[in-house]
């Protein structure tokens, strides 16, 4: 590895997640306002969990997902940290989270293919369970 510490290397995969999370943030904002421009929903329909059409609905569930198992990566790499037990295989095991996440984002957010996200998801808890 560079000039990096394996600290910084695991944390580096996690801070680019969060860049996915803000990514995702925009991409929503645009989805819905772009399905009140083309009259698909209203700015109240919004207020609902329920509210959003198809295309925002799929990223807005895919944002909710980087709320789930991801605070569990976190919650380690802390732990890592804190105890100064971060090995090579910690920084491979959050680098393959970080691409597993890529991974179902890129599947859930581009269709209702319900085979194809349900190998990406066996792909990501696999990844994240690596």
């Amino acid at each position: 590895m560079p000039d990096l510490s394996r600290t910084a290397w695991l944390l580096l995969p996690l801070f680019l997640h969060f860049g996915l999370v803000v990514g995702l943030y925009a991409a929503l904002t645009w989805a819905r306002l772009t399905a009140v421009r083309r009259g698909e929903a209203t700015k109240n329909d919004f207020a609902r969990a329920d509210g959003d059409p198809p295309a925002p609905a799929r990223i807005q569930r895919n944002l909710a997902n980087q709320f789930e198992a991801p605070v569990f990566a976190w919650i380690a790499a802390l732990l890592l940290i804190l105890t100064s037990a971060v090995t090579v295989l910690d920084v491979v095991a959050a680098w393959a989270f970080l691409i597993g996440r890529l991974i179902h984002t890129a599947v859930q957010c581009s269709g209702d293919n319900v085979a194809l996200r349900l190998m990406a998801h066996a792909l990501y808890v696999v990844l994240d369970v690596a």
